[in-house]
């Protein structure tokens, strides 16, 4: 634990945006999760990451869509409170779905403090770099909505770019990034997700801008690293993007417990005497 992680009497206290830069400063990296509901937050929480992100990932995650554009702001909402209650010490950061901060700055000072008002959160992520994007980015925080911002493949945009695909490999594309890393550093944002983005672009990034990165996709010289929990425990195994890793493989404990538990409900073993009143 580190002294920016220390309350009273060695205690964790709840990570806040200020820490983020700090840590880049001191050369340590930043771990981030996606994850929706009271319980994997706690699991998150107790594992030490340092932000929880509640991604409108969800769309596909839990409700099965190909593309997070059906998330709506009341889903997110839902489930930013759930996430939430699950958390003591790591920073909670909200995803804004598609139309709720694109269309107009006043829209996205309205949404923004819903979000913070209603879900406790402590900060909202917005997708996207160009001097548009980076105005409303500079008028959240003017509200006092501290915002990450998400650069290279933004799954808002998955029609315009063409599927899922990498983003910057052409040194016209890297430098756009690079241009709308430093847009959003001087709107504002306390860091800024980089995703699928070739790793040397990416690390170029990351050195030429004073908040922090975190990567998915992006390589090993992002300042932090960010995995949906339900790929990286191994539930969502159908999911199999190259720059995943998976840390355990949850999809099939569940199988085969359901399957032991279908069997004795089955031949009559289950509920024995012990689990009966």
């Amino acid at each position: 634990m580190t002294a920016a992680t220390e309350g009273p009497g060695n205690a964790p206290r709840p990570l806040t945006v200020r820490d983020f830069p700090a840590r880049k400063r001191n050369g340590e990296k930043l771990v981030m999760v996606s994850a929706y509901d009271a319980l994997f937050a706690r699991l998150a929480d107790d594992g030490g990451v340092d932000a929880v992100l509640v991604g409108d990932s969800l769309g596909n995650v839990i409700d099965g869509r190909t593309s997070t554009l059906s998330v709506t702001l009341d889903q997110i909402i839902y489930h930013a409170c759930a996430v939430r209650r699950g958390l003591q010490r790591a920073l909670l950061v909200v995803d804004m779905p598609f139309l709720t901060y694109q269309v107009s700055v006043p829209r996205a000072l309205l949404n923004c403090g819903r979000v913070m008002q209603e879900t406790g959160a402590s900060a909202v992520k917005l997708e996207g770099g160009g001097p548009r994007i980076a105005r409303v980015v500079h008028a959240v925080i003017e509200l006092g909505v501290p915002v990450m911002g998400h650069l290279g493949f933004t799954p808002q945009s998955v029609h315009a770019l063409g599927g899922a695909r990498v983003q910057g490999r052409e040194p016209d594309a890297a430098q756009r990034l690079l241009e709308d890393a430093k847009r959003l550093e001087d709107a504002g944002a306390f860091a800024i997700v980089l995703e699928m983005i070739p790793a040397a672009v990416a690390e170029r990034i990351t050195a030429s801008v004073s908040v922090p990165t975190i990567g998915i996709g992006a390589g090993a010289k992002c300042d932090g690293q960010v995995l949906v929990m339900h790929d990286l425990i191994g539930l969502n195994d159908g999911f199999s993007p190259k720059f995943l890793k998976r840390y355990a493989a949850l999809a099939e404990d569940a199988r085969r417990a359901l399957r032991t538990f279908a069997a004795e409900v089955r031949d009559g073993s289950y509920p024995g005497p012990e689990h009966s009143f």
